[in-house]
């Protein structure tokens, strides 16, 4: 097996991968807090959190059995977040724009079967938002960065616009893992006074119930939207006030080249929802984001906008 460490740091740079780490570490540090939040109906209506996959979070190996260890990697969306902010435009989060407008669970697998191919592993497993890995958890044990008071990670040099994804391996590497990252947030209340719904808690989590995130992309059929939806910035899918807002943020977007994101807006503006066929929309925008919460999911969103 190749060594990360040697690989052409252009060529992690290409998949807009900002930092990696390596860790061993089975069980997740935060476990006690994801059953609390659980058990406080926290989660709302994302039930994946709470059914019989919430048990298999309790270590890597209970999902992965032959799990030794893991490369962590972050891939970066700055670039688009930047796009959103200049162009004062937040209909959409930044992420789905980030990934060649694809979503980003098929971009992603593609880039980690390239780096799998790299370093010559056969036998992995990918973790990409899909499978039941906290995930956040997992970068913070690699010492990748600390959970922002958004329960967001934040990373110290790369702020919080990335995406985290892992490879796990059957094998121990001769990496050493980083050291666990401090908490850096200080008194900054910023993120939870932002948020427009109070979704954000006073123990570092989210109350999905009142999350816009979680109204704009996971609730697909009528339902009434938390109080303070729709922000002032107009959110159809997904939400970045947060982010937005973090000071540990100001320095990547500053750093980052605004990139052209037009043909994802561009599609979405020429697409009549109103008499365009639910089959129609899944095949215009079949491999993006929309496609999960589909033309009755957007439409829900849309109707609360100001006219």
């Amino acid at each position: 097996m190749q060594d990360l460490l040697q690989i052409d740091k252009s060529f992690l740079s290409s998949m807009q991968i900002v930092d990696w780490a390596y860790t061993e570490e089975d069980i997740p540090r935060s476990l006690k807090q994801y059953d609390e939040w659980v058990k406080n109906n926290y989660h709302g209506p994302l039930k994946y959190l709470s059914d019989e996959r919430k048990e298999l979070r309790n270590s890597i190996s209970s999902f992965y059995p032959e799990f030794k260890s893991a490369l962590v990697f972050l891939f970066d969306y700055t670039s688009a977040a930047k796009a959103n902010i200049q162009n004062k435009d937040h209909s959409f989060a930044a992420y789905t724009k980030g990934f060649d407008g694809m979503d980003y669970h098929y971009w992603i697998k593609d880039k980690l079967v390239q780096i799998q191919k790299k370093l010559g592993v056969e036998n992995c497993k990918f973790s990409i938002d899909a499978q039941p890995v906290l995930e956040r958890d997992l970068a913070f044990r690699s010492g990748l960065g600390w959970f922002g008071k958004n329960s967001m990670l934040i990373n110290k040099k790369h702020g919080s616009y990335f995406l985290i994804s892992s490879i796990l391996l059957e094998q121990k590497l001769e990496l050493n893992s980083n050291i666990l990252e401090t908490d850096h947030c200080g008194n900054c209340t910023r993120c939870i006074d932002a948020c427009p719904t109070s979704a954000i808690l006073d123990n570092r989590s989210i109350d999905a119930n009142k999350c816009i995130s979680t109204f704009t992309i996971e609730m697909f059929k009528e339902v009434e939207p938390p109080k303070g939806y729709p922000s002032k910035r107009g959110e159809i899918f997904g939400c970045d006030i947060c982010q937005d807002i973090c000071p540990w943020n100001s320095k990547p977007l500053l750093r980052s080249e605004m990139g052209n994101f037009a043909n994802f807006e561009k599609t979405f503006k020429d697409v009549d929802l109103e008499n365009i066929s639910n089959r129609e929309f899944k095949r215009v925008f079949k491999g993006t984001s929309l496609e999960r919460t589909g033309r009755v999911g957007i439409l829900k969103n849309i109707k609360y906008l100001p006219k």
